[in-house]
């Protein structure tokens, strides 16, 4: 592996006109293939195998047009105190608002709230629903003016006037300024870490460049594998994280060996078979990661691990290919300002055996022990939290008290109950029944006496008469874990209840008990897909170090990470802790897929820290020394590195913390603080101090399975016969070190 990607790394470096041409032109190539094709269709959310989509899909069927999935908005009215909606000049106002919103021409229909009966029992509130026939980003300005207009004109009136729904709900902004403050640390921290404005650069525009052939590559095969728009969301926030972090490793590689005085093209050539070999199996890993979400067997979360995977993939051929390619073009700038000059002081730096992380590594090696017991009890008490998990799909009750969605959520529970907001649907199936009214009337009867069950409404039937919907509404709110306890007794009740219904069966459906479905059926495959993905990347590790103790113990500190991490989110944002410092104004269960993104994401970006730092370590191994001088050389080597990766995708992923939706927050901030635990209490604490006490240990690889496995050779040994020796000392950047010529483009 490490020869053929060092011959690979020369040749890219040599032919770097071929290769940076050849990279412009599939970019160029699959832009355009994108421009040309259609316009990815909303591919909706779907969930095979739960009750919740059966019954959906049941409905579908038998209410062919019913279904409709474009835009909605609900109005809500309340009237000053003291008065009510009822009264001659308020009803007065909300019926010309009625009036002109119906007039709309993408409009479907209108409810009126006095003929539906939406008054809430004090008479102070009131709703009507906006049907529209179009989906939300397809209203025109138009539409959602004349409807703007109308609310205008009702809150002249003197009512207090609230919209739900998503036909005029602004789009969540990804953190504005504070993620633009997010990539600006990225840069200063690159700027720091290489002392080089174009080693800086460097990594960042291998990433874009990564991220805009993959991106379009999702856009250009859009309608021939069924992808939407959402399915590019994970591939663009992993292209650019794995895209810096590989490129960050070549480059810091390719800067070491032009500090020991190799010749660039040699120096590229090295980088990209040592560095390289390290960027191949971490991409593995994170493919790994990313196609095991099949696993979960939501179809829209398939694409977009599998785009992702593709994105990843994207990211590790330009890191082995386009970067050695630019380095050929300047090979001198992305050295530090010291190396280009070579000054004496960046001389006498080079010679020194020490620096920070050397120095933090013989702390670890002295005192493991210690280390590795505050390392593990730290991380297990911030894990805790996860005992207490629940997982949902937060709604307008989670957003801000400034966004008029929120204020119509609080509206609508106070005046008619907090489980209005979120009813569920009753299919009910009278195909098999003698009297298909008197069967859905015994349903809803049960229904209506069960306890939790505020109201149920009367039967709506499809025009063959043989299927009814009901909606009933809980006592408690759609993110209670009461209504969670509701949907499962009606469906452990059910048996009973259709022995009664003459042959009719029902079904429970809606957007509450699909995000109750969803979040179960999630919860039940994060084992699978954990014990799947930790699994294979044993197996990979396993191949990369030949060892059987260093993969368990990568995996080993992946998971206290990972559940760490979860821990951190469960306590801020399900339990409150912290949440008025990330401005969280409500709290409540955890987004559903939170789980499987943040093991997906970590993940990735963990193995890229363990395979970069512990493959220094395993090299210095194989080449001689001593178990804890090894890990000693490995910090020295590649801790600041690792930092300032672990640093970049921190500060990028804490941009989205500014963002105004809370689960966005979410987002972020799990991200963010799995970043920090993985990289700075896991890969640079535990695993210093796990392999000091494993000794000679740590590389034990029984006799059989050293005969069974190949030999890939991902540190680069057969390289040390291959390629001559370094200078002693690093030699000045203008003076001819090999008969080869120095670039000059």
């Amino acid at each position: 592996m490490a020869t053929v990607l060092y011959h690979l790394g020369r040749v890219a470096f040599r032919w770097r006109w071929f290769v940076a041409l050849l990279w412009v032109a599939i970019l160029g190539a699959v832009g355009f293939a994108a421009s040309k094709a259609p316009t990815p269709a909303d591919e909706g959310f779907t969930m095979p195998g739960i009750e919740s989509q059966k019954a959906f899909d049941l409905l579908e069927q038998r209410f062919p047009g019913s279904a409709a999935d474009g835009a909605s908005a609900r109005i809500v009215f309340i009237a000053p105190s003291g008065e009510k909606v009822t009264a001659a000049e308020n009803k007065k106002t909300v019926e010309t608002l009625v009036d002109e919103a119906a007039d709309g021409s993408q409009v479907a229909a209108v409810a009126d709230p006095f003929q539906a009966k939406a008054v809430s029992k004090d008479g102070r509130t009131a709703y009507a629903v906006v049907s529209f026939k179009a989906k939300a980003d397809a209203l025109t300005d138009a539409s959602k003016t004349r409807l703007e207009k109308a609310i205008d004109q009702a809150r002249e009136a003197g009512l207090t006037v609230e919209v739900g729904g998503d036909a005029l709900a602004a789009q969540p902004a990804a953190g504005g300024a504070s993620e633009v403050v997010g990539i600006a640390v990225a840069a200063v921290v690159l700027l720091i870490t290489f002392g080089s404005l174009a080693a800086a650069g460097l990594p960042l525009l291998a990433a874009i460049i990564g991220v805009g052939v993959s991106m379009t590559g999702v856009l250009a095969l859009s309608e021939t594998l069924g992808l939407s728009e959402n399915t590019g969301t994970l591939a663009t926030m992993l292209g650019l994280a794995c895209g810096i972090d590989y490129a960050l490793f070549v480059v810091s590689r390719y800067r070491e060996e032009r500090a020991k005085g190799r010749a660039p093209r040699e120096a590229a050539g090295l980088a990209v078979g040592t560095a390289g070999s390290a960027v191949v199996f971490a991409g593995l890993t994170v493919v790994i990661a990313l196609a095991g979400l099949w696993i979960v067997g939501i179809p829209m979360l398939t694409k977009m691990g599998l785009a992702a995977a593709a994105a990843v993939l994207v990211a590790v051929l330009v890191s082995l290919t386009l970067v050695p390619a630019i380095l050929g073009f300047w090979p001198n700038a992305v050295l530090s300002r010291g190396a280009r000059k070579n000054s004496r002081r960046y001389l006498k730096k080079q010679q020194k055996p020490e620096n920070g992380g050397s120095r933090w590594a013989r702390v670890v090696v002295r005192h493991p022990l210690p280390v590795l017991l505050l390392g593990v009890v730290g991380l297990g008490a911030v894990a805790t939290p996860v005992l207490d998990l629940q997982l949902g799909m937060p709604g307008d009750e989670a957003k801000s008290t400034s966004t008029t969605e929120r204020r119509a959520y609080d509206a609508l529970a106070e005046g008619f109950g907090p489980g209005f907001n979120g009813p569920l649907t009753i299919v009910v199936d009278a195909k098999g029944a003698t009297d298909a009214k008197a069967a859905v009337s015994t349903v809803a009867k049960d229904l209506a006496a069960t306890d939790g069950v505020v109201s149920v409404s009367p039967a709506r039937f499809n025009q063959a008469q043989d299927t009814a919907v009901l909606s009933v509404t809980p006592a408690t709110a759609p993110t209670d874990e009461k209504t969670k306890d509701l949907v499962k007794t009606i469906r452990d009740e059910r048996p009973g209840i259709e022995a009664k219904a003459d042959g009719a069966t029902f079904e429970v459906t809606g957007k509450t008990a699909l995000d109750i479905d969803v979040a179960q059926k999630v919860q039940d495959s994060l084992i699978p897909y954990l014990a799947v993905v930790v699994g294979l990347a044993i197996v990979l590790l396993l191949l990369v170090f030949r060892s059987l103790l260093v993969p368990l113990k990568a995996a080993f500190g992946f998971l206290l990470s990972v559940l760490a991490a979860l821990g951190a989110v469960v306590a801020v944002f399900q339990q409150g802790h912290g949440a008025d410092l990330l401005g969280v104004e409500t709290t409540g269960p955890i987004m559903s897929l939170m789980p499987i993104f943040l093991v997906g994401i970590v993940f990735g970006l963990a193995m890229d820290y363990e395979v970069f730092l512990v493959s220094r370590m395993r090299e210095a191994y194989v080449h001689g020394e001593a178990p804890e001088q090894a890990v000693v050389s490995g910090f020295r080597h590649s801790a600041r590195v690792v930092v300032a990766a672990a640093l970049i995708m921190m500060a990028v992923f804490s941009g989205f913390i500014g963002a105004g939706e809370s689960m966005i927050k979410m987002i972020g901030f799990g991200l963010a603080i799995a970043v920090f635990f993985d990289a700075f209490i896991v890969r640079m604490a535990i695993v210093p101090a796990i392999l000091s006490l494993l000794g000679h240990k740590a590389w034990y690889l029984p006799k059989w399975l050293n005969r069974i496995l190949p030999n890939i050779d991902v540190e680069g040994e057969k390289l040390s016969h291959k390629v001559p020796a370094a200078p002693v000392q690093p030699t000045a950047v203008d003076e001819p070190q090999s008969a080869e010529p120095v670039a000059t483009h």
